[in-house]
């Protein structure tokens, strides 16, 4: 009586499919990762275009010794001169709710990526 034995795995392209596919899905991953990667270093801010932007700003930071008394009292910073990467840093944290206060986390939350570099650079290029 003859035994049956398996052969050696088939090689076809019907046992590597699923392989190909994870390999595949792998790699367009990895491009996805790199190019948002790339399109986030490519926002460069425009301080004309934020000319436009700054409105919802100016209220609490375009006053000297300005005080917001909501929740509770606030003394608001001057912003202007301020550089460009801090307002950056400050504004996606604002939007992420790493900071938090109920007038800056509504603002942030309505700006987009380009609109936070173009109010960081019309502020960064202001005076002190």
């Amino acid at each position: 009586m003859r035994r049956w034995r398996p052969s050696a795995p088939p090689t076809d392209l019907l046992f590597n499919y699923p392989l190909l596919i994870m390999k595949k899905l792998i790699a367009l991953l990895a491009l996805a990762g790199v190019v948002s990667i790339a399109s986030a270093a490519d926002i460069v801010g425009d301080a004309k275009a934020a000319s436009n932007k700054v409105s919802m700003c100016i209220g609490c930071h375009g006053i000297e010794g300005y005080k917001s008394s909501f929740p509770e009292v606030y003394s608001v910073p001057m912003i202007g001169g301020q550089s460009a990467k801090y307002i950056v840093a400050a504004l996606n944290a604002y939007k992420k709710g790493d900071r938090n206060h109920p007038s800056m986390d509504g603002v942030a939350a309505s700006l987009s990526d380009q609109d936070i570099a173009d109010v960081a650079a019309y502020y960064s290029q202001q005076k002190k």
